[in-house]
């Protein structure tokens, strides 16, 4: 019996064809994920860099000073200013981020601690219908049902502008900002409500000050990523915000941002122009804006951990 056991275990054949075809199998995976991986970082360098380095080409011909903080933007006239869509951009961006944090976190607290079971199993699936939705869709009931009713209820001669804008850009961002809101929420331990239920605090209490503060680097992130999606949009806000090169005196007036005038514009120009160059460098900006919120995601993520 000592004998049997101190000899090697043998290996068939067949078992070694089948070490050897799932040892292949797994680095054919890990090369395939690798090459996944490269091919992404490429596409997106390739996409920065080609954008980045047309866009610089503008200032060739235009000055830092005038693109950054001019406000005449007549390409006719070799006159680009940038600076009229550039704070439209922050503008909206700002106007959006006011209406639909405390909306869309209402929101998530009503889904993750109030509603009961069969309305949450209503409300989850709905929100991310709505983040489904394309984009022009809503712009459009913004076009033919949110502009009349603007025009009827404030007198204004056109509707267009910054409040119509950033009413149809909280619409699309708040089904975003409450689904991860909500899982945020609804991950915080139990152990931290029933202690803060066990020293007498009310619901009211255990969320704003002990839910909501344990939450609070996925609720920064939801909001984030909803005003990511903001700063990009393009086809809601052209059909909304009257793409007219301007800065608004008021929340009626229409005016243009980065995107509006990018995708206005960027068809009837020559791809040599400095025209074309000065469009180009607004996509960079655009770029350059995304990376930074997701470098704010990432260190949030970070704290949170």
């Amino acid at each position: 019996m000592e004998q049997e056991l101190r000899q090697p275990y043998l290996i068939s054949k067949s078992e070694k064809r089948i070490i050897s075809r799932t040892y292949f199998r797994n680095r054919m995976f890990r090369l395939f994920c690798f090459l996944s991986v490269l091919v992404l970082g490429v596409a997106l360098l390739s996409i920065i860099v080609f954008v980045g380095r047309t866009g610089l080409l503008v200032f060739k011909d235009v000055s830092f000073q005038e693109f950054f903080f001019s406000t005449i933007w007549e390409p006719y006239d070799d006159k680009f200013g940038a600076a009229i869509f550039i704070l439209g951009t922050l503008a909206l961006t700002g106007l959006t981020l006011l209406f639909s944090a405390p909306i869309s976190i209402g929101v998530a607290i009503f889904t993750a601690e109030i509603a009961p079971n069969w309305l949450k199993r209503i409300l989850r699936p709905v929100l991310d219908l709505l983040v489904g939705i394309p984009s022009i869709v809503y712009g459009y009931l913004g076009l033919t049902v949110l502009i009349p009713f603007l025009r009827n209820i404030t007198g204004a001669t056109m509707g267009d502008g910054l409040l119509a804008s950033a009413i149809v850009l909280t619409i699309m961002v708040l089904p975003t900002i409450s689904r991860i809101s909500d899982d945020s929420i609804t991950s915080v331990p139990l152990e931290l409500r029933e202690a803060s239920y066990a020293l007498g605090s009310t619901r009211m209490q255990t969320t704003l000050k002990v839910i909501l503060p344990a939450a609070a680097p996925g609720i920064f992130t939801a909001v984030i990523l909803g005003m990511a999606r903001a700063i990009g949009e393009t086809m809601a806000v052209v059909m909304v915000i009257g793409n007219t090169p301007q800065l608004p005196s008021d929340l009626f007036t229409p005016t243009s941002v980065l995107t509006s005038n990018i995708v206005n514009q960027i068809i009837d120009v020559e791809f040599d122009s400095t025209w074309n160059n000065a469009l180009y460098m607004m996509a960079f900006l655009l770029l350059i804006i995304s990376n930074l919120l997701i470098i704010i995601i990432r260190k949030l993520r970070i704290k949170g951990a």
